[in-house]
């Protein structure tokens, strides 16, 4: 085994461990937890150990990439979009997720349900909700995400199934559960709203800093991409 893959297989490990005692402690089953490695700044040689070692979900941010990638990689990868998403790049980007996550406003998850109705598609994808009230964070308000609930559930070609936040910068992870059990809140009360065909299955937050948070409050989906490349040179 090469340093680059001990480095990989260990911290691949450890992170898998940590969301197993995470979910021990709030009683949950490690398999109701996905692990999504951010691959936008890692090496394709990375990409590969993770592949070797059975990560079948990656998250990209960037559509040219995502492209790239997904071209070169086994069809049987997962790929989730996870960052800001332009709607000029739309087409080329459902094309190859899974899951988009990034969905922050009416005008985008419009012109996503366009575009799917043209290509005959149904994109999963995730309403993103800023809870902390950064301004440099995209994403619904809460406020506004009640108010247009109803409109965003009545788009026939996309398939909604769930929230995603970030959340704020800080020390202390700790700090981060307020945002992340108020998006667990506000998915329980969407879905006492929305109409029988949505439901509300993931709840994608917490990265490396502050996952076992994220997955105490209900995560489902977590967006892990410094804590796996850790010791590797440029890592994220």
């Amino acid at each position: 085994m090469d340093d680059l893959t001990g480095i990989i297989q260990k911290n691949y490990a450890q992170i898998q461990s940590r969301i197993d005692a995470a979910c021990q402690h709030s009683q949950r089953s490690p398999e109701s937890v996905t692990l999504i490695a951010v691959t936008k700044y890692a090496r394709m040689e990375w990409v590969a150990a993770l592949l070797e070692l059975g990560c079948t979900h990656l998250g990209e941010s960037r559509t040219p990439q995502l492209e790239e990638r997904a071209a070169l990689l086994p069809d049987h990868i997962h790929w989730h979009f996870i960052g800001p998403l332009q709607r000029n790049k739309v087409r080329r980007t459902i094309q190859h997720t899974c899951l988009v996550h990034s969905v922050d406003s009416i005008k985008l998850l419009s012109a996503i349900d366009r575009i799917a109705a043209e290509s005959n598609l149904q994109p999963r994808v995730l309403i993103e909700v800023n809870l902390s009230g950064e301004p440099n964070k995209k994403g619904f308000s809460r406020e506004e995400l009640l108010a247009s609930w109803s409109s965003l559930c009545a788009l026939a070609h996309v398939k909604i199934e769930g929230l995603m936040t970030m959340a704020p910068h800080t020390s202390d992870p700790e700090l981060t559960r307020p945002v992340f059990r108020e998006l667990s809140q506000l998915r329980d009360q969407l879905q006492s709203m929305s109409p029988a065909q949505v439901s509300l299955q993931e709840l994608s937050m917490g990265m490396s800093g502050d996952f076992e948070i994220a997955i105490e409050e209900g995560a489902t989906l977590v967006r892990i991409g410094s804590a796996l490349f850790e010791g590797l040179e440029s890592g994220n």
